[in-house]
């Protein structure tokens, strides 16, 4: 099992304030993140006229739109500090815009159902993550071949429920291995449980190759009081907890280590049960 990647969603909690943005940046370096994430949107190209006439608190998130001259400082600022960039692009001229920066595409599970946004994503031949919260097996599947078919070879899902916050009883990560059979390509896990156990889980027993998690510096962001964004320092044990635990697991061969190798000659002797070996009891001084 390969260690998962960790991938920092800033969503809408940057406040299209920029030093906030690139502050988002170093935190996910800090903690031990291997990419940050943000959202390139348009209200207007996101939700239906209709539907935006009749909602005043729809109308009101264009104060969450990732301002679009600000990518080009959060990529070369993240490859600086050596961790990959993406944006997630909710309308087809954002894939454009997106393409001379980010590192893979991101396509977010209210997307999963727009064939020509998937197609013009895998046209630009860069790796796509896919998440399939509220999706069945079927309209996965159906994006997978879509992606496939129009180029894209490099192809990671993730299992996610568009629930906010998720309840672990709900997470389903059973379903990393559905997802993974029938699909045939890496799958990871979408959180937005705020669960330590829960991403355990996901990387221990269902073998997760990426962890998306959504990131707030101080729990001041638009989205935190949704209760589905980690604090740094609760995230940074979780992922520090994730890497140590795949450094335990060795190589397999059945050898002293070298904290047990002083130790070896004080095991019993075989020929009188005593302790140390007898070949170092004549010199030992102690």
């Amino acid at each position: 099992m390969n260690k998962p990647e960790f991938v920092a969603e800033v969503s809408s909690n940057h406040n299209r304030d920029l030093e906030k943005s690139k502050r988002f940046v170093k935190t996910a370096a800090d903690i031990g993140c291997d990419g940050i994430k943000f959202q390139l949107f348009k209200i207007d190209k996101l939700f239906a006229p209709e539907i935006l006439k009749k909602s005043e608190e729809l109308r009101n998130r264009k104060k969450w739109e990732l301002p679009i001259e600000f990518i080009p400082d959060l990529a070369d600022y993240a490859h600086e500090l050596g961790i990959k960039f993406s944006c997630t692009p909710f309308y087809l001229e954002a894939v454009d815009i997106l393409a001379p920066y980010v590192d893979f595409y991101k396509i977010a599970s209210y997307e999963l159902l727009w064939g020509d946004l998937l197609e013009k994503v895998a046209r630009i031949n860069k790796p796509v993550v896919l998440s399939t919260g509220m999706a069945i097996l079927d309209e996965v599947v159906i994006a997978v071949n879509k992606l496939r078919k129009s180029g894209c070879e490099n192809l990671t899902i993730l299992q996610c429920v568009s629930g906010y916050p998720t309840p672990p009883s709900e997470v389903n990560l059973s379903a990393i291995d559905s997802l993974r059979q029938e699909c045939k390509c890496d799958v990871g896990w979408s959180d937005h449980s705020v669960s330590p156990a829960v991403i355990y889980r996901a990387v221990h027993k269902w073998g997760a190759s990426m962890i998306e998690f959504h990131l707030d510096l101080d729990g001041a962001g638009e989205e935190y009081k949704t209760g589905h964004c980690w604090l740094p320092e609760q995230i940074k044990t979780v992922i520090e907890t994730v890497r140590l635990g795949f450094k335990s697991d060795g190589t397999g061969e059945k050898v002293p280590t070298p904290s047990e190798l002083e130790d070896r000659d004080w095991r019993a002797d075989p020929s009188d049960g005593l302790r140390p070996i007898k070949s170092i009891r004549d010199k030992y001084n102690g």
